[in-house]
């Protein structure tokens, strides 16, 4: 299911890695497509926020995104 969306008061859930250079990647989920990295978290912060006003500046005001249901680590 997918919800059209207001870019402004909506949270998105930021997912972060580690790179082997050390930077540090965030990938938005529900804005496929929509990454950044830096070195620092601090940083990171900002350019996540940058990066998904951005993504949503470039969609318009049609933006759709899935509902988010959960997040969660599966060990195999």
């Amino acid at each position: 299911m997918s919800m059209k969306l207001k870019a402004r008061g909506h949270s998105f859930t930021v997912a972060i890695e580690k790179g082997e250079d050390g930077y540090h990647v965030a990938s938005v989920v529900e804005l496929p497509g929509c990454h950044t990295q830096a070195k620092s978290l601090k940083e990171l912060d900002k350019r996540a926020t940058e990066a998904i006003e951005l993504y949503l500046e470039a969609r318009g005001d049609d933006v759709r995104v899935p509902e988010l249901v959960a997040v969660k680590k599966v060990h195999v």
